[in-house]
């Protein structure tokens, strides 16, 4: 790709891959049939899906969404085989309380990325529970997949305080609470992402919100009752990097329509505020309980630089590495502090954005738990190694947009994780400033 010379349009945003992975989790343990329209497009939706089916559920997906007959919670079948997760972190930390509650026992795995990832965050409060599970134990001393969990039955509820925040490990238990005896809470310290919670209501769940940051189920609840219908929102952290390029692009103005606007998933559009950028959001009818708006986004200039705190992290968790992008075309040091989680993700995004914007000419200081980032500067076109993250694939398409030269990324195609076409519509907003050249490898696919 080379440096844009404009970037404006309309574009709508592709499902919410959070809320679809979910919708297709609780439909499945549901018994009604439940239509999901808008649903992600992305790989790790398709994984859950894959899992679901060898779980019991019937599930048929096209272009469009996905129609789930579930199979209910006291039905579910012990897999023939280990359930393969691919990419998703989601998927593999969900399902791993769905296993765990139901007692069907089973083995979840996932690609060489999501091997690296922890999982002892969440098999110790499972365990904790009753489950009977354990990971492969690594010279790190965590717990990775593969995942073994035991047939067994009894699971009891229990008061679980998280040491970070985690919507997955949060959903996880929750999910495993539905078949618990008593009840199960998650007790954060910062809010995170409440879509299982909006969701279980929507199901008929007794899920409670019973204080800031803390949530319970009281189970055994058998008998989810899946709405005939459920649209889902638009994913906001897809549409981050088409609203960050308008920022930052000559000329940039676009309106994405659709966007989930969740309180607990605006953090990075409030702190675009704060650094001085103009977001006009226009309110849309509600979908799948989720509030939604139109967001328009224009050229701002100068931003400014601000100082991230533990506290907004698990409202923009998905959204910093573009944030750190931005952050090289503000004025003064932008200082991102209580993000080390994101060490742990499809890669060490943390030190692949210091890595790859350094060799754009920023001006970075990688720390233990975020970066520093001195801006505006100039940064050049070079060559990205993306390290089989989508996240990094498209941030640093966008960084390509503002550089001199061309930028060439290595692993673009893993951009269709989350957001398939994203090459192709940032080219088309750009006046084709971006060019796709064809990869051997489809995302996801094992290493030899």
């Amino acid at each position: 790709m080379v440096r844009a010379s404009g970037f404006s349009g309309t574009a709508d945003a592709p499902g919410d891959k959070s809320i679809s992975h979910r919708a297709l989790i609780f439909a499945s343990l549901a018994t009604e049939r439940c239509a999901v329209s808008h649903l992600a497009p992305g790989a790790d939706v398709r994984s859950t899906a894959a899992c679901l089916k060898s779980l019991g559920a019937q599930i048929e997906m096209d272009a469009a969404g996905a129609v789930v007959t579930g199979c209910g919670l006291t039905r579910l079948k012990a897999p023939a085989a280990p359930l393969d997760c691919g990419n998703s972190g989601t998927t593999i930390r969900l399902l791993s309380g769905v296993i765990a509650g139901s007692g069907v026992g089973g083995v979840l795995d996932g690609d060489e990325s999501l091997r690296r990832r922890p999982m002892k965050r969440v098999l110790d409060p499972l365990r904790a529970m009753g489950a009977r599970a354990q990971g492969f134990r690594g010279a790190g001393g965590d717990e990775t997949a593969p995942l073994q969990f035991e047939p067994g039955k009894g699971l009891t509820g229990q008061r679980h305080e998280l040491p970070i925040a985690s919507a997955q490990v949060k959903s996880s238990l929750l999910l495993a609470g539905l078949s618990a005896n008593g009840r199960t809470t998650v007790l954060e310290p910062h809010q995170s992402r409440d879509h299982s919670e909006r969701m279980l209501k929507a199901f008929g769940a007794p899920v409670q919100i019973l204080e800031e940051r803390a949530v319970s189920i009281d189970g055994p609840c058998l008998a989810l009752k899946a709405p005939a219908h459920l649209h889902i929102p638009g994913d906001a952290s897809s549409a981050a990097f088409l609203v960050a390029a308008a920022l930052i692009a000559p000329g940039g103005e676009v309106e994405i329509r659709g966007v989930n606007v969740n309180p607990t998933r605006i953090g990075f559009f409030n702190v675009l505020r704060r650094m001085g950028a103009t977001l006009e959001l226009t309110p849309e009818p509600d979908r799948a309980g989720e509030p939604v708006a139109a967001i328009r986004a224009r050229e701002a200039s100068p931003l400014l630089s601000t100082e991230l705190v533990s506290g907004e992290i698990p409202s923009l968790i998905d959204e910093i590495p573009i944030l750190s992008v931005l952050a090289t075309q503000a004025r003064g040091w932008t200082t991102i502090r209580g993000a080390a989680e994101l060490r742990f993700k499809e890669s060490d995004r943390i030190a692949q954005m210091a890595r790859g914007l350094t060799a754009m000419g920023a001006e970075v200081e990688e720390l233990d738990d975020g970066l520093k980032i001195r801006g505006p500067c100039k940064l050049r076109g070079t060559r990205i190694d993306a390290a089989s993250d989508h996240r990094i694939a498209m941030s640093f398409a966008v960084a390509g947009l503002i550089a001199e030269g061309e930028t060439f990324i290595h692993g673009a195609e893993w951009a269709d994780i989350s957001f398939p076409g994203f090459f192709q519509l940032l080219s088309r907003l750009s006046g084709g400033a971006v060019s796709v050249r064809g990869e051997e490898r489809q995302p996801g696919e094992r290493d030899k």
